[in-house]
């Protein structure tokens, strides 16, 4: 990683931090070579400026897919990057073409179904998001296209995921070249199968890891010309022996151990074996059982496994002996003999073990003693035998296990090789090597050698191979790149391997003296090496010696480098074991040569493991090498935990900063022109305004900056390290320049917006005051007004009150006099209007009482007779019902329906009654009481006037003056007693008339619950129409199946030899396999059938339904073949082909013989018609043809005994009875039959057509036709899917706007770009107008238009999500207006070809529609998770969400995704939907199922008029053909 440059006060830049590793911060104060950065966690850091690095502040929140896509490629980067990504469960990122995957420890099944895989089936590399997938497709393209080998080399720390990445690998691989294998077992699925068996017996728990592998393994899998698997081979490296005998806690030893002794009781019984605790080889630990592991159900796994590979059940209980006599063979203890240096069996325990393990192995158990304990010396004069003391003893024990085991995994691996065969005729292979990393532990020994001396070999095949990737780029790109530095580590692998002089080589020399010892090889090792730097002596250690390794400074202890480099097999023990009478165990130690038996050879480990990595190398530089760097996130092995200082290392062994540094070597900053203008386009805004193209405005950008060193390739900007930070701070600059500009004239705008607000103050003050003033003065003035203006006003008051007290006596009198007459001539006319307003009331009354009386009487005539109906029905409910059986249930529902109804009837006739006498009763006592009123009133007026008149004569025949005075007193005591009266009169009116109103009220309740029963009774009458219509359709489906059924059981009689041989008049031409069809026309059949229809006219009529046929048959048939070959159009939107067979059909009575070969002829013409699947208007003439056809054999078409099974019972949509009569007359056999097969009578809508007796020949060609139906449908949809799915991979994402819509003002610009965007949709909208054009020419009928369209949807729906969902760069904000534009461009399309064609077509994008709609909206983190799933996306899964979510990003506004905790949340569902076992895949799949059924179009087609269709010329003159001409009524 180069020093940064150009870190200035305020940048923001990465420092080291002892818990994070790096940490963010920005620079807060520079003092020459040391910096000051204020950090995120709020703590201040002093350091060098050469030990931070630049910070991307416009890096994505969720990081970048491919490393070398950050503008700043250093360590803090590369960690932050994968830190933001595993925190979104992205767990897979490219550096280049190199995966790096960090173990998530959980379950993503979603992420390796089929759905993934055949998403990532032949996409580009980089097109979607990074995935094991990927880089398993890209081997297997350039194996196919190239016919190169290809390998993927996985690599990483124990429990980064080696293992289950490999198997991924495997799985993708099958799935793209599987093939089936002999004996009903595939290559793939063996080589599958094989990784449980290695692991059982090569895979142990370690402190890092529960399942890790020790031993490598290289997978190669073999292809044939074809691109499929044709065999496979699996080699194995260094087998770690040593954990046999000796484990360390809390480790285990290896699983087979473990699961022998968890097998079934009888299993454990046959090998005599117990607890685990009770055995040495595996008791050295506490740990005996795995977490969430069950050992008995992975033995049976294994079991399994070891079938599947080809292993019998005798080989796997001869494998398991071996094992259990391992672990009994630890068991076996020694104690010192009676001699010096001798030693003896300890016991009985160790006897008894001792005795088993020779059992076990088949071999003499005394034999297996001196074995253990003896040593035979053959010398030129004599053979000396001596005995070995208890620690050599035990030595010898353990070699001899440790070689068995060996041997054994040995075995298995041969023998997978074996079950699944190699191809000796491949020519190219993918080998996926998955080998241990690199390793440094607290004690390190000869185990930790051999594998980092292995990783040392990688790395630098590694090296080599990005070194060449950074050519290939280059060259690519044609920039110089001559002067690039490249990083070797051959120095180390020269101090191990170099012979003479290495390590291995000393080990071997010291090996092969019996006196060195680890002390003599480690003095050895320190003379030899002591000046090269790669090699370190310690200070306080006598035995351990220091590598330095590209990653990182390793110790081993030589101690016990010496024993385990040996390799050699004790004679005794090869002589045991070959001896021994099982098969098996002979056959791992079969006899060696004379002069290798004498002596026991030597041989080393370490040269045999030099060999056969030298020879995995080779293999490897003979392949294209692809990457795989897994990596594991903690060491506590749970999910969501990142430990910076743990990945930092892992990075390290891996070797990604290897190949970050090499990188940085040359150019690690790239960006595209596009990329660099849009960034850095504002350091030079004149170059953006000019014509000049992307790379020459580029070029005068970097001059103008004064960048040297830089490289302009054809397609990026190539800068050295450090240059991105340069022009970012020279972007910063400007950026600040013009920032200071804006404060500047805001200030400007603020300071004069302060002014102008405080000069409006003081003029508003200004005014206030002198308004004040001006108030005073006038309020002075108003009073001296209002003093003269009261003075004035009281004078005139005095004057006036004199003149009013005079004036009002003299009106006093006159009032009074006017008043009484007044009242008088008021209360006549007030009586008189109250009279006229009562009698309108009851006239009212009377007559609506009438018009209800009416109603109630109407009301339940029809009650009664829609019950007559009902009954009706029900009887013949009950008929149907006695013939069939399987309905019975249906009828009784049906009764106990009609019956509650007719209960419901009565009830409310009842309460009709009574409500009606209630009213009448009421009506009544208000009619008494009105008359009684009205009297009163009367009475009242009639006392009035004789009073009144009693008055005035009293006034004229009194004095004038005298008695004036007593008659107004009087009178005024009678008006007041009228008045009482009145008053009570009102009073009584006015209770009359509010009982009157509680009773219309009461009235007008009941009125509108009869309304409501009456309605609810409607209700119910149609519902019951609706059951019958059912039970009728259900009846007349069971009888058609039945009678199907029996024509079929009919035929298979009539096709048996004895039914044959019992008819002699038949005579049947059998169908030749050449042609299928019948070769002489129809059989003839015997006159049984007689004709239902009588006519006297017509004897012809009592005999055979069809004779055979003759000549002038077959030439109508062949004319009828040759007419409906040719294009015969439509009449009156009525397809001619399909009407002219169903005529001729008719005609010729074909629906009605046993044997006619007319269908297959015409089946054939459809089928030959129809094969150039691409001729879109030929496919839609024949689907019009093949509906309206079908159409009318499913209205014609009787299954013969239909009439005896069951009754025909048919309803109309009118319920009157003339109806019901009229549909029974056109239903009788008697008024259709004889005029269509006189020929007087014309053929007239569906409902008028009869219905025959169909055959087996019939019924069969209309389930021939259904399948053509269905096949043209399927073939028109298809076309279509094809024509579009182009089009939809480019309307996903958004073409970028060139270069001029970055400058401002450039209208014209922005046009052109958005007229672009949208030219994909409207291709897509043009191919729909298009298709819709061709079915409407043809005359489909609207019903398949609609299903055509809406699955066309459907599949636009599920290409888009999916897409959407599998590519981040389509996630953005930009991307999502893109989209939902030409998702209006649908909606009008949608809109222009109305309901009646389009249907629900739109609804069908509702997945797309949401997430666009989704992506386009702001303030998403306002959102919550309730709005997000109830609101705005109800119909997407939280699995779908939270992958938009974590996808996100805005490209145009800067907006960030939803906020944390409703990621949070969302993640939490994922987990609840994952351990109830809800699928938690997100892609959604293409339903390309027929919609429909024959039912379907019978129902939602229209009726077919057949009797004026106008017959083709090529038959119209034709003799034969007449039947088809029109005839006048």
């Amino acid at each position: 990683m180069a020093p940064p440059v150009n870190i200035i006060v305020g940048s923001h830049v990465w420092v080291e931090d002892p818990k994070e590793a790096w940490v963010g911060g920005e620079v807060s104060r520079i003092n020459g070579e040391e910096v000051h950065v204020q950090t995120k966690n709020g703590k201040t850091v002093v350091t060098q400026i050469s030990k931070v690095f630049p910070e991307d502040t416009e890096a994505p929140p969720g990081g970048v897919d491919d490393m070398t896509k950050l503008s700043y490629l250093h360590e803090p980067g590369v960690l932050h990057n994968l830190a933001a990504r595993y925190e979104l469960n992205e767990i897979y990122t490219y550096t280049g073409n190199i995966l790096i995957a960090v173990n998530p420890f959980q379950r993503l099944p979603h992420m390796y179904d089929t759905h993934m895989m055949e998403q990532y089936k032949g996409a580009g590399f980089g097109e979607l998001s990074p995935h094991v997938f990927a880089i398993a497709d890209v081997a297997y393209r350039a194996m196919i296209n190239e016919g190169k080998s290809n390998s993927i080399l996985v690599s990483g720390e124990s429990g980064a995921g080696k293992t289950e990445t490999t198997k991924m690998l495997m799985r993708y691989l099958a799935y793209l070249g599987g093939r089936s294998g002999v004996e009903g077992r595939t290559v793939e699925q063996q080589v599958l199968e094989s990784n449980p068996v290695l692991e059982a017996f090569g895979n142990a728990k370690t402190v890092r890891n529960n399942n890790s592998s020790r031993f490598g393994k290289f997978v190669e899998i073999q292809f044939d010309k074809s691109g499929r698997i044709s065999g496979a081979a699996i080699r194995t490296y260094l087998l770690e022996r040593s954990r046999v005998c000796q484990i360390s806690d809390p480790e285990r030893n290896y699983h087979c151990f473990y699961l022998l002794c968890s097998a079934p009781p009888e299993d454990r019984e046959k090998f005599k074996l117990g607890n685990p605790k009770d055995y040495h080889y595996l008791n050295q630990s506490s740990c005996y059982v795995l977490d969430g592991i069950d050992d008995g159900e992975e033995y049976a796994a294994t079991r399994r496994a070891m079938d599947v590979v080809g292993i019998s059940d005798e080989e796997q209980d001869a494998i398991f002996m071996v094992v259990a006599a391992i672990l009994h063979l630890g068991n076996v203890e020694f104690a010192k003999g009676e001699d010096i240096d001798s030693s003896v069996i300890k016991d009985e325990k160790s006897r008894f073990h001792l005795s088993t393990t020779a059992e076990l192995l088949k071999c003499d158990p005394k034999s297996l003693e001196d074995a253990l304990i003896k040593r035979v010396m053959v010398t030129p004069e004599e053979v000396i035998t001596r005995t070995l003391d208890p620690v050599s003893a035990l030595a010898s024990r353990d070699a001899l296990a440790k070689t068995i085991y060996s041997r054994l995994f040995d075995w298995l691996v041969e023998k997978i090789n074996f079950s699944i065969g190699q191809d000796p005729n491949s020519k190219s292979l993918i080998g996926v090597l998955d080998i241990y990393g690199f390793e440094s532990f607290k004690f390190n020994s000869f185990e930790q050698f051999c594998i980092n001396f292995t990783n040392e070999k990688l790395q630098q095949h590694f090296n080599q191979h990005v070194f060449k990737m950074e050519q290939e780029e280059y060259t690519k790109e044609e920039i110089n790149w001559s002067y690039i530095e490249f990083v070797d580590n051959q120095d180390v692998l020269d101090l191990i391997e170099k012979k003479p002089g290495g390590v291995i080589s000393l080990l071997d020399e010291a090996c092969m003296f019996p006196k060195s010892t680890h002390e003599t090889f480690a003095q050895k090792l320190y003379q030899t090496f002591k000046n090269n730097k790669r090699f370190i002596k310690p200070k306080l250690s006598r035995t351990s010696f220091t590598i330095s390794h590209y990653a990182g400074e390793v110790t081993y202890l030589a101690d016990q480098f010496i024993d385990k480099n040996k390799d050699y097999v004790v004679a005794e023990h090869q002589d045991l074991l070959t001896a021994s009478k099982c098969p098996f165990v002979a056959g791992l130690f079969p006899p060696l040569p004379e002069e290798s038996s004498k002596s026991s050879k030597f041989s080393s480990i370490g040269s045999r493991f030099k060999l056969q990595l030298q020879s995995l190398m080779e293999t490897l530089s003979s392949t294209e090498p692809h990457y795989i760097r897994c990596v594991k996130p903690n060491n506590v092995l749970k999910p969501a935990i990142f430990e910076n200082f743990n990945i930092i290392q892992q990075l390290r062994c891996g070797g990604v900063l290897e190949a970050i540094r090499i990188s940085c070597a040359g150019y690690p900053t790239r960006r595209t022109f596009y990329e660099f203008l849009n960034r850095f386009g504002v350091l030079a805004p004149d170059v953006l305004e000019g014509n000049s193209d992307d790379k020459v405005a580029c070029q005068m950008i970097l001059d103008k900056m004064g960048l040297a060193g830089y490289q302009i390739g054809k397609t990026k900007v190539f800068l050295r390290a450090g240059q991105m930070a340069e022009l970012d701070a020279r972007r910063a600059e400007v950026l600040g320049n013009a920032a200071r500009t804006i404060q500047r004239q805001i200030r400007t705008h603020m300071a004069r917006k302060e002014f102008i607000a405080i000069r409006k103050a003081a003029i508003q003050l200004q005014s206030y005051v002198r308004g004040i003033s001006s108030r005073e003065i006038f309020e002075q003035l108003r009073q001296e007004a209002a003093a003269v203006k009261i003075q004035k006003d009281l004078r005139r008051y005095i004057a006036r009150k004199s003149y009013l007290t005079v004036r009002s006596s003299a009106i006093t009198l006159q009032t009074g006099l006017r008043a009484m007459t007044a009242r008088n001539e008021f209360r006549f006319r007030k009586q008189t209007k109250a009279a006229i307003l009562v009698q309108a009331h009851l006239r009212c009354h009377i007559a609506y009482s009438y018009y209800r009386s009416l109603q109630k009487a109407a009301i339940v005539t029809q009650c009664g007779w829609r019950c007559r109906v009902a009954r009706r029905e029900l009887r013949n409910l009950k008929m149907a019902a006695r013939e069939t059986g399987a309905l019975k249930e249906a009828k009784d529902k049906l009764e106990k329906r009609v019956e509650e109804l007719t209960y419901r009837v009565q009830l409310e006739k009842r309460l009709r009654t009574d409500l009606e006498e209630e009213k009448a009763q009421e009506a009544a006592k208000l009619q008494e009481a009105l008359h009684a009123m009205q009297i009163q009133l009367e009475e009242a007026n009639a006392r009035a006037i004789r009073e009144r008149e009693a008055a005035q004569k009293a006034i004229e025949d009194a004095p004038p003056v005298v008695q004036e005075t007593p008659v107004l007193i009087q009178d005024t005591e009678k008006i007041d007693s009228l008045s009482a009266e009145v008053e009570n009169l009102k009073t009584m009116l006015l209770s009359e008339r509010q009982a009157a109103e509680e009773a219309r009220k009461a009235y007008n309740d009941a009125e509108a619950k009869s309304a409501e029963l009456a309605r609810q009774l409607d209700d119910a009458g149609r519902k019951v129409d609706q059951l019958q219509e059912s039970v009728q359709r259900l009846e007349e489906k069971l009888s058609s199946t039945e009678a199907e059924n029996q024509v079929l059981r009919q035929q298979a009689l009539t096709m048996s030899p004895k039914a044959v041989s019992s008819r002699p008049k038949t005579v049947i031409i059998q169908r030749t396999p050449e042609n299928g069809n019948i070769l002489n026309g129809e059989s003839k059949v015997t006159s049984d059938m007689t004709l239902s229809v009588s006519n006297a006219r017509e004897p012809e009529s009592e005999e055979k339904p069809q004779k055979s046929l003759n000549e002038k048959q077959q030439e109508n048939q062949e004319l009828l073949i040759k007419c409906i070959s040719q294009d015969l159009g439509f009449f009156g939107g009525r397809p001619i082909a399909a009407c002219v067979i169903y005529k001729c059909l008719l005609h010729w009575r074909s629906f009605e013989v046993e044997r006619t070969g007319i269908f297959d002829r015409v089946i054939q013409t459809v089928a030959s018609a129809i094969e150039v699947q691409d001729n879109n208007d030929t496919l839609a003439y024949w689907l019009s043809n093949t509906s309206t056809l079908l159409l009318l054999l499913q209205h014609t078409l009787k299954a013969s005994g239909a009439a005896s099974l069951t009754p025909q019972r048919r309803r109309t949509s009118s319920a009157s009875l003339f109806g019901r009569m009229s549909q029974g007359l056109r239903a009788s056999p008697q008024s259709v039959g004889l005029s269509f097969l006189n020929g007087r009578g014309g053929l007239g809508r569906l409902d008028d057509l009869r219905q025959v007796e169909a055959k087996y020949p019939a019924l069969l060609f209309k389930q021939q036709l259904t399948a053509f139906l269905e096949k043209i449908y399927g073939m028109m949809r298809d076309n279509l899917k094809k024509e579009i799915s182009p089009l939809l991979g480019l309307c996903i994402q958004a073409p970028r706007t060139s270069r001029a819509s970055l400058v401002k003002g450039r209208a014209q610009a922005n046009a052109v770009a958005q007229q672009a965007l949208i030219a994909h949709w409207q291709s897509i909208v043009k191919s729909l107008d298009n298709y819709l054009k061709i079915m409407k020419a043809n005359y489909v009928p609207p019903f398949l238009v609609r299903k055509v369209f809406t699955q066309i949807f459907s599949f636009i729906n599920v290409q888009l999500f999916n897409s959407l969902l599998l590519r981040r760069e389509c996630c953005s904000f930009s991307n999502g207006e893109f989209v939902k534009a030409g998702l209006a461009e649908l909606e009008q399309w949608c809109y222009g070809a109305s309901e009646e064609y389009a249907g629900s077509a739109w609804d069908e994008l509702k997945h797309i529609r949401q997430a666009v709609g989704f992506l386009v909206i702001h303030q998403k983190p306002k959102k919550t998770l309730n709005e997000i799933t109830k609101e705005l996306c109800p119909v997407l899964s939280i699995q779908q969400l939270y992958r938009i979510s974590t996808m996100y990003w805005d490209d145009k506004y800067g907006t960030h995704s939803v906020s944390s905790d409703v990621i949070s949340s969302m993640r939490v569902m994922m987990t609840e939907d994952s351990n109830n076992a809800v699928s938690s895949s997100f892609l959604l799949d293409d339903d390309s199922s027929i919609p429909f059924s024959v039912d379907d179009i019978s129902k939602t087609m229209q009726q077919v008029d057949i009797t004026d269709i106008e017959p083709p010329p090529l038959i119209r003159e034709h003799s034969g053909f007449g039947f088809l001409l029109p005839r006048p009524e």
